[in-house]
């Protein structure tokens, strides 16, 4: 019997990947997807699965519990795999009201909906919801800034230091709660830095490739030694398969890539790529594009994950090489940006 499972966000970078991953690999299960479609979410992202029986996408706000109530009366969904949140972070500091909104109130409405359809009292499922689970998609950055040395576990104390993190682990909460007040099957995955083809022009590697192509000035914050633990988004989506199909109720698991890498290194590496892809005309390299800016409020110094949790409980493990994985993903934006005109020098 096909089991049906609500994925929230399955239109951004995150969820579309997902989504034809999972479809890829299991045939007995139908994807409901539903997505706001803000600016960070296409269904151009989802071509990949565009017409298939077993994928029905819902354009839809999580914060719209009439709606969420409907789909779990429509489609008795057995799981709920939720990506759907702001996750900018400058757009955070800009806008904190709609972080708050959509990572903590559309949380909650998904888990309270949830709860209602699936279980009858606290610690007591409704007959066949036994094994209904509810899998929660988050982040590194609840867990604060880190030193030069150590890791984040999942037993490292929040301390988010923007409006995004704070959302973010405030939704964890909630979503831990849920487990110890009622009993409900949820599991909890933090991820580090997540890159690939195809994601949102916002983001760090993206917005330095479009800036190099376009010749504009390439901006790195402050003294550009900011560290972050980078993970190839392939990579992420078989880890939160793992956590979904075999992670223990209750847990959370940090998926990084166990690669830390500075801002000016990616930087760097990105520009030498491309000058060997795409070079100038006038043969200087990318590399006299970066400029150093003001810093901006709450940047958090280092991130890195520490993934043993999940490779020695569940068996996962990061598989794509970083400088590999990265030329592959300059050359998707090369060959999209080829498709337009790149200005003169």
């Amino acid at each position: 019997m096909e089991k049906n499972i609500l994925v929230t966000g399955g239109a951004g970078f995150i969820g579309s990947n997902f989504i034809s991953y999972f479809l890829n690999e299991y045939d007995d299960c139908k994807i409901i997807n539903l997505d706001k479609l803000t600016y960070a979410g296409s269904l151009e992202n989802l071509e990949d699965v565009s017409g298939r029986a077993n994928h029905e996408f819902i354009k839809g706000d999580i914060c719209d519990r009439k709606l969420i109530e409907e789909l779990f009366q429509r489609f008795e969904p057995s799981a709920v795999i939720h990506f759907a949140a702001e996750s900018h972070v400058d757009n955070s500091i800009e806008d904190p009201e709609c972080f708050i909104r959509t990572n903590i109130n559309g949380t909650f409405n998904l888990l309270d909906v949830a709860k209602v359809h699936w279980m009858t009292a606290p610690f007591e499922f409704k007959k066949g919801c036994e094994n209904n689970r509810f899998l929660h998609i988050s982040t590194d950055e609840v867990y604060g800034s880190l030193g030069q040395t150590g890791y984040f576990t999942e037993e490292t104390p929040f301390a988010p230091n923007s409006p995004y993190s704070a959302s973010k682990a405030s939704s964890d909460l909630i979503v831990r709660s849920f487990y110890k007040t009622y009993g409900m099957n949820v599991v909890t995955t933090n991820c580090s830095n997540n890159y690939g083809p195809g994601q949102h022009f916002e983001k760090l590697i993206p917005t330095i490739i479009r800036k190099a192509l376009a010749r504009e000035e390439i901006p790195i914050y402050g003294d550009g030694k900011n560290i972050r633990d980078w993970l190839y988004v392939t990579d992420h989506c078989k880890g939160i398969d793992t956590a979904f199909q075999i992670g223990v109720a209750g847990e959370t698991y940090n998926i990084g890539g166990n690669c830390e890498k500075s801002n000016i290194y990616i930087a760097t590496l990105i520009c030498n790529i491309l000058d060997g892809l795409y070079p100038m005309e006038s043969g200087k390299s990318y590399r006299n594009l970066i400029a150093f800016v003001k810093d901006r409020p709450g940047h958090d110094r280092r991130y890195a994950i520490d993934s043993s949790k999940i490779e020695r409980e569940l068996g996962w493990r990061a598989e794509q090489k970083f400088e590999n994985a990265l030329i592959k993903t300059v050359k998707w934006y090369v060959d999209k940006f080829r498709e337009q005109t790149i200005p003169a020098e």
